[in-house]
């Protein structure tokens, strides 16, 4: 069996590094198989589905923060911020998103809300994203990103709404 499979691999690698100057079909010992157009990309995976929609953070819909609380909620960027001042009115709910971590400049950022009734239950979301990037002449890592940001409270839960939670599902910096 391990014959078999050897000899496989030496004629997979044999017909990917046949140098047509020599006529072989398999690369000398020692040597580095040539691979004609360079390495070999593959451009599918079967079976993995194309992400649709807007990214989501399961810990918003998790949450129930006490009336009047803002509360952070967990997503895959974490330990790359601070969220700081952060403020809810019938309107909004506000804060500053500091990058602590790459401080480079900052290329995208989203930041979901979830907003919540006195039971803590989740009404509705609302989604602040970042309008395209300002370009900064400073040199890069000499002080970290600050973003502040602002959602919108949904016109229909404004009445209803007593608390929040924010989190980010996307930050993307150079």
């Amino acid at each position: 069996m391990a014959a078999a499979a050897g000899a496989a691999i030496t004629f997979v690698v044999g017909q990917q590094g046949r140098d047509p100057d020599r006529g072989s079909a398999s690369p000398a010992a020692g040597s580095t198989p040539k691979v004609p157009g360079g390495p070999v990309v593959k451009r599918s995976l079967p079976g993995l589905a194309a992400p649709t929609g807007e990214p989501v953070l399961p810990s918003i819909t998790a949450a129930h923060p006490a009336p009047g609380a803002v509360v952070v909620a967990e997503g895959p960027f974490d330990d790359r911020f601070t969220l700081t001042r952060l403020r809810l009115d019938r309107t909004r709910v506000t804060g500053v998103v500091t990058v602590t971590s790459d401080v480079s400049e900052l290329l995208e950022l989203q930041v979901l809300a979830g907003f919540y009734d006195r039971r803590g239950r989740l009404l509705g979301t609302n989604r602040y994203v970042r309008p395209g990037h300002a370009h900064h002449d400073g040199q890069a890592g000499a002080a970290p990103e600050v973003a502040p940001f602002s959602v919108a409270v949904p016109r229909g839960l404004r009445a209803r709404v007593v608390s929040a939670a924010v989190g980010v599902p996307v930050l993307v910096n150079e």
